[in-house]
């Protein structure tokens, strides 16, 4: 294992959140700001499961060469256990491996781990540790820093989400990957939990799915192209690299329909870095190659092209300011009948669409009569539109909402760790598929964000748009756009509300301003204007399936021009060219359509309308020259076009016409002179009768014309009835009909948008609500739990099969009262009254209910609550648990089985808690042992009591138990509460069947062994005193064991006085040696000894010479090697002088 170098540190920042700290991300700034460092950072972000992963990682990681990146390790922690994680995965790898501490700088090739209950973030390259905000259940730490990574180190981070459940990480991923980092996630197949992996793929933003071994390969090769020494293929934007960039987006606009060319070049050029990053590819021209022959890939570079980083309430200040400054007063001036009308531009996944649905109706619920609301959210992916429109999101967004509203406006759907909008804020916006470069806009709008998006294109495009934005705003309407975004210099459009903010309120139009071209300008040319055909395959009735197909094809067989493509009835379907000269809206009320007739201006309306007829009956273009149109109080000389567009081709062509093409081109000055009318004094009868038969045709084609309208207004009321296919073209035309004078082009698409992605919701609830209609009939005949549904008037709604064994139902028996049905329940017959009692308090009801055939069920009665919390009736459910009263029984016999034999163990038992040796119970042995009664130590700490000799002897126990796993025969002291000292060996065995970790403390009492090894010892002691005494002394002495009266030992002197050798006298007896007559009664001697103790008497003895002696002997009782014996100390009474065959006389 590597030395550990401790790291390097940096002072804390003063302010301690590091978001407010952190850098603007890439799209909001124009430029690149600097890194403080220069090697990549991989953040990792794991929960169960995680350890198997960083395991196969590590493990997989070459140490040679070093991989020149750090690695920071976000795992969810248990908050109250120190983490052995650090220490885990230094033995996979032989980089540094650190638990994070404030403040302290990441290092190339090192592991950081974070440490519990802590949030991490990164800020100019430091790790710095937060304490969590959220609850404990709520906290999404991969998500805070994955965000703050991205924040800080834009395209040089990089982020692996692996093995865990929930969806933490999710949010994060969006965050890195719209700053142009690098994603990977693992393999589900190889997790052990797929749940965060899974929710991390489901965005579509995962770089990489692999299984955590074959990451470091993909990771090195991804930043040794990235980050390596090699020059950037795209680093200098020189005119060959715009020619490259080109054709990147000529490729994407053939096969994705969408134009990047006016999106901003630093922009490009980073999104395409990365993918060629991804791909290994060095040079831009094999990256054009390999774009032309995988069209996947420019399905992914389109993908990443749109990224865009978006929360709930993000910059949640400029938010608060539209809730109370900009919102009370678009309501303001609203009539009872209007609508507050908003759209939100690139609205990405709709996490701003529905931020400010919910402030509008927050709002509305403080009004006295609230408003209608319209949200229009578009964007041009459509995958995001999906997603938006379902309304589901991770159950990470919790970080970006607070409590009440996510209680509010959001339902939890824990089983797929994710929440959902509810329906009432879903109903206000409508989600469509829009490119707001070439499509036309919403109108008539009180409130327009874009926020984010303008930071996407180039100047150019953006003075482009602010006109398009000035158009769709009402008079005194707000914009709101991202924090680094403007208005630039058209100051004349729109007036700040708040420049901090981004907010800016709609001024009025400036005197003879024109208005904006609404569609995308298609150059066309042509020699001759001739009938035009659609394309092969297109239904010759109906609207053709792409009408600015249609339009740019009929523009390029003509002339460069502006072109109008209407029906009949003269309804515009497609704007292309600038004609805001030519047309306006038309004064009113705004109408949901757009008619040509309406809105033509002073001048040209007339000539429009008969050369439509002519046109529409003869089938032939018509055309007009010289036409003095009136514009902002000056005239505009225009040449009149109107050719009929057929289906087929040749001899094919339709003998009717649908649609018709209006072409207005500009006259140039030099060529008005030619179309100038002659003088007035100029004598022409001939023109003049031309002139008034001119007129007079004229008049007559406008009488028809009306006729026309008339009859066509009658037949457009009377189709209104007809079938629902119909019924939205009827719609339009009866609106068109209704409002024509009122209407602008602008809503006729916006209208049109809006049924199709209503139409569209409405399939999709369709669907959802057949699934989930499928998903409950499955789920009711496949739980296995009885369970029966009541209404309030306990009539029978639905049952499951499994409810049949305990009451007698069949289908038939749905709409009766439950009441009436017999049920096949032992002991219980209170269900009616319970079920009525539930559904007066709304508070649920349990009981344990046994079947005749003897089963047992757990019987819950609960309200049926709607998604709107209306209660509608009750639930009952029968849940067997016949076998959990099987085990509850065995338990309790087990338990008593096992309380009887604590009780009658001669051993002194404690069953206590683990974790603080809180005592739960003693028995009888152990009051006797320690001096204490069970009542009185009952939930005191063990370590607590007067009981060990020291306090530490408690805890050395705990420490050997630890090691070791069970503790055996510990020999302890014990203290009395008498101060008796006792003795106990102890034995500990974790209880691992307990509901919580338990003990059971052992005490074998061995103080009546130490006190009989005590005494043993004292003995032995006194004995070898005696035994010293014995031998050393002058006087003559023998020892006699009293069971048999043999001698078991003499000293020196007893041997000196009688002559004998030791072994000659030992286990013999008195009379056999000659120290006692023959005749004397040894057991009356015993008795006399045993009576007075103490014996003395007059003896004769045989010395082994056979010569007599005569002594006095002195006999004790006395206890020698366990066992009874007689002292006999000997006087002789004889002088030395006169025995000479004595020693001593003693």
């Amino acid at each position: 294992m590597p030395k550990r170098t401790p790291p390097a540190r940096r002072p804390k920042p003063a302010q301690s959140d590091p978001a407010a700290q952190l850098p603007p991300t890439t799209e909001e700034a124009d430029g690149v700001a600097p890194l403080s460092i220069s090697f990549p950072i991989v953040g990792m972000g794991a929960s169960a499961g995680g350890l198997a992963a960083f395991e196969a990682f590590f493990s997989a990681m070459p140490a040679e060469p070093a991989p020149g990146m750090a690695f920071v390790l976000v795992q969810h922690l248990a908050p109250d256990h120190k983490s052995l994680l650090t220490d885990l995965v230094q033995r996979y790898t032989q980089m540094q491996v650190f638990e994070v501490s404030d403040g302290m700088l990441l290092q190339p090739n090192c592991a950081y781990i974070i440490p519990p209950n802590h949030d991490l973030a990164v800020l100019n390259g430091t790790l710095q540790l937060l304490t969590p905000s959220a609850p404990r259940g709520l906290r999404l730490p991969i998500d805070f820093f994955f965000r703050s990574l991205a924040q800080d180190q834009r395209e040089r981070a990089i982020c692996i989400v692996l093995s865990g459940t929930g969806s933490d990480g999710t949010m994060g991923v969006r965050a890195v990957k719209g700053e142009g980092g690098m994603v990977m996630a693992q393999n589900p197949e190889s997790t052990e939990y797929d749940g965060m992996p899974r929710s991390a793929i489901a965005t579509g933003m995962v770089d990489h799915v692999l299984p955590p071994a074959a990451m470091p390969a993909q990771l090195l090769a991804y930043t040794a192209h990235a980050f390596g020494s090699r020059p950037r293929p795209l680093a200098d934007p020189t005119p060959k690299i715009h020619d490259v960039l080109g054709k990147i987006c000529v490729v994407l606009r053939n096969q994705t329909g969408h134009d990047f060319a006016q999106y901003k070049t630093t922009t490009l050029i980073r999104r395409v870095e990365r993918r060629m990053a991804l791909h290994q590819i060095t040079r831009a021209d094999d990256y054009v190659q390999y774009l032309r022959q995988a069209p996947d890939e420019a399905e992914s570079l389109f993908r990443d092209l749109l990224i865009g980083v978006t929360s709930f309430f993000r910059d949640p200040e400029a938010f608060a300011y539209l809730e109370a400054q900009v919102i009370p007063r678009l309501c303001t001036d609203k009539r009872a009948d209007e609508a507050v009308r908003v759209w939100v531009c690139g609205c990405s996944t709709g996490e701003e669409a529905y931020s400010l649905a919910i402030l509008m109706q927050e709002h509305m619920e403080t009004l006295r009569q609230p408003l209608k609301v319209q949200i229009f959210a578009t964007d041009v992916d459509s995958r995001a539109i999906t997603q938006a429109r379902s309304g589901s999101f991770p159950a990470s967004i919790a970080a970006d909402l607070t409590p009440a509203r996510l209680e509010r406006w959001f339902l939890q759907e824990p089983e797929q760790g994710r929440y959902r909008a509810r329906k009432v804020i879903r109903d206000l916006v409508i989600f469509s598929e829009q490119d707001v470069i070439k499509d036309p806009p919403f109108s008539r709008l009180d409130l327009l964000s874009c926020r984010n998006l303008l930071i996407y294109l180039n100047a150019n495009l953006q003075r482009k748009l602010m006109p398009l934005f000035h158009y769709a705003l009402n008079p005194g309407g707000t914009l709101f756009l991202g924090t680094s975004e403007t208005v630039g210099d058209l100051i004349t459009l729109f007036a700040p509300l708040d420049r901090t903010w981004k907010l800016y309120r709609r001024q009025d139009d400036l005197p003879g301003a024109a208005r904006p071209a609404l569609g995308t300008v298609v150059p066309v040319t042509a020699e001759r204007a001739a009938p035009l055909s659609y394309p092969q395959g297109t239904s010759r009735t109906g609207v053709p399936p792409n009408l600015r197909m249609v339009t740019e094809q009929c523009m390029l067989a003509a002339w460069g021009a502006a072109g109008v493509l209407v029906t009949g009835r003269g309804d515009i379907l497609h704007i292309s060219g600038r004609t805001g000269n030519y047309l306006e809206p038309a004064p009113g009320d705004a109408a949901p359509s757009l008619n040509i007739l309406l809105m033509a201006r002073e001048g040209l309306r007339h000539e429009l309308t008969v050369a439509l007829r002519k046109v529409e009956a003869q089938h032939t273009p018509n055309r007009s020259f010289g036409l003095r149109v009136r514009t902002n109080n000056t005239f505009t000389t225009v040449n009149l076009t109107v050719l009929p567009v057929t289906s087929g081709t040749g001899t094919e062509r339709a003998a009717t016409t649908d649609h018709f093409l209006v072409i207005l081109e500009e006259v140039p000055p030099e060529e008005q002179l030619s179309l100038a009318p002659p003088p007035a004094d100029a004598p022409d009868t001939s023109a003049h009768d031309r002139r008034v038969i001119a007129l007079e045709e004229e008049l007559r084609a406008k009488e028809e014309y009306l006729q026309t309208t008339r009859e066509e207004m009658e037949t457009a009321n009377e189709e209104l009835k007809s079938t629902n296919e119909e019924l939205q073209s009827v719609n339009e035309e009866f609106q068109s009909t209704n409002e024509e004078l009122e209407t602008s082009k602008e809503e006729l698409q916006s209208v049109n948008e809006e049924l199709a992605t209503v139409n569209a919701e409405l399939q999709t609830k369709v669907t959802d609500l057949m699934r989930a209609n499928n998903d409950m009939n499955n789920l009711l005949a496949g739980t296995g739990v009885g369970t029966l549904f009541v209404d309030f008037q306990l009539r029978i709604t639905r049952f499951t099969p499994a409810i049949t064994q305990l009451i007698n139902l069949i289908p038939s028996d749905i709409g009766r009262p439950v009441g009436d049905i017999v049920a096949k329940l032992a002991g219980y017959d209170r269900l009616v009254t319970d079920v009525q009692a539930v559904l007066e308090s709304l508070i649920p009801q349990e009981a344990e209910v046994q079947s005749r055939a003897g089963a047992w069920y757990l019987l819950r009665i609960g309200p049926y609550r709607t998604l709107d919390q209306v209660i509608e009736g009750a639930v009952i459910t029968f849940v067997d648990i016949t076998e959990r009263k099987q085990i509850e029984a065995a338990l309790r016999r087990s338990e008593h089985q096992f309380a009887t034999a604590i009780q009658a163990s001669p051993d002194g038992l404690v069953i206590c808690q683990r974790a603080d040796g809180v005592i739960l119970d003693v028995n009888a042995s152990w009051e006797a042992l320690s001096g204490y009664r069970r009542q009185e130590v009952l939930g005191w700490r063990i370590a607590a009591l007067a009981l060990f000799a020291t306090p530490e002897v408690w805890p050395q126990l705990l420490a050997r138990l630890d090691t070791h796993g069970v503790l055996r025969n510990a020999e302890i002291d014990l203290r009395h509460p008498t101060g008796e000292q006792r003795w106990a060996l102890v034995s500990i065995e974790p209880l691992e069947q307990a509901p919580e970790p338990r003990l059971l403390v052992i005490f074998h009492d061995i103080t009546a062994p130490r006190q009989r090894e005590a005494a043993l010892s004292q003995l032995r002691a006194g004995e070898a005193r005696f035994s010293r005494v014995f031998q050393d002394s002058t006087t003559a002495q023998t020892l006699t064991r009293v069971a048999d009266g043999r001698l078991t030992d003499v000293n020196a002197a007893f041997l000196a006085l009688l002559g004998y050798q030791r072994d000659e006298v030992l286990d013999r007896t008195a009379v056999e040696i000659g120290l006692a007559p023959a005749a004397e009664d040894y057991a009356a001697l015993l008795r006399l000894v045993d009576a007075q103790g103490v014996i003395q008497r007059e003896a004769t003895a045989t010395t082994k010479a056979g010569s007599l002696r005569t002594l006095t002997t002195t006999m004790i009782a006395h206890e020698y090697d366990g066992q009874p014996h007689l002292l006999t100390i000997i006087h002789n009474h004889m002088p030395p002088a006169n025995d000479p065959g004595a020693a001593t006389d003693g």
